[in-house]
């Protein structure tokens, strides 16, 4: 497990590199990553080259940190996240957020492609997380507290920051997109699941599933970094429609709502 000094490695090496210091930090997820494009003057730094950093192996992830500025904000953004399918564990999974930490942002806006288990919701809608559900699996907080970035026992009452929703929920009134909110649920992939779990998740309270996000965020509470997640409903999810599912149903999706999830999230950094 990393410690304190491996983060510390990893952002200074960052910042020496690009002379950066973002205000925000960005996750993009499946087939988001058009939004990249719209960063201006963008420095790009691929994982790859920073120490200690973690490589993205998911389809539709490029690989990369994209540092520029976007609506007058400087932003970092992740073209390209980790997964706990792709082999690493929870503990692994906070290196990120904690790079962003120490990179200065003072917000996180997370967004991913999920499948949609509320039936009054359809392909192409956004959701606005303000709560998840994850019954599986460990912590990215796991293993000995590194009280730098937080307390060992942290609060999620507000993980999802009411602030920063209410200004998504006003930048929604002028977008061509539907914008709703609602409850995430984490399950560990990389299979997609099973109506029957569907249909649990939904007795459950569970309006969309995913694999990730959770414990990006459980990482931003702990250092008490504030959230704005997306979850772009790429799918209806597994028993809802007759067909099966397919990544090529994700990625295509998110190609058709690019343009205006794109033009939705560069006003609503305007705003925050």
């Amino acid at each position: 497990m990393p410690d304190y000094e491996n983060y510390k490695i990893a952002a200074d090496y960052i910042l020496e590199r690009t002379g950066f210091k973002p205000e925000l930090g960005i996750i993009l997820g499946s087939g988001l990553g058009h939004f990249g494009d719209e960063i201006e003057d963008p420095i790009e730094v691929p994982y790859s080259d920073i120490p200690g950093f973690l490589q993205s192996t998911a389809i539709g992830h490029a690989g990369k940190f994209i540092f520029g500025t976007v609506s007058g904000k400087k932003v970092a953004c992740m073209s390209g996240r980790f997964h706990y399918y792709e082999g690493y564990d929870f503990e692994e999974l906070a290196l990120p957020v904690r790079v962003f930490k120490l990179l200065g942002v003072r917000a996180l806006i997370v967004t991913n492609a999920a499948g949609a288990v509320n039936e009054s919701y359809k392909p192409g809608d956004i959701m606005l997380i303000r709560d998840h559900i994850k019954l599986m699996g460990g912590s990215p907080m796991r293993g000995k507290n590194l009280d730098e970035f937080g307390e060992r026992f942290f609060d999620m009452g507000n993980a999802y920051t009411a602030s920063l929703r209410k200004l998504a929920l006003e930048a929604a009134e002028g977008s061509e997109l539907t914008v709703r909110e609602g409850v995430y649920f984490y399950m560990p992939g990389p299979q997609y699941e099973t109506p029957a779990e569907i249909r649990a998740i939904r007795i459950l309270g569970g309006d969309a599933v995913g694999m990730s996000t959770v414990t990006e965020v459980l990482t931003a509470s702990h250092c008490r970094l504030p959230v704005l997640a997306l979850s772009v409903m790429t799918n209806m999810a597994a028993g809802v429609l007759p067909q099966p599912l397919t990544s090529q149903e994700v990625i295509d999706t998110a190609k058709r709502i690019e343009k205006p999830f794109t033009k939705y999230v560069k006003d609503l950094i305007g705003r925050i």
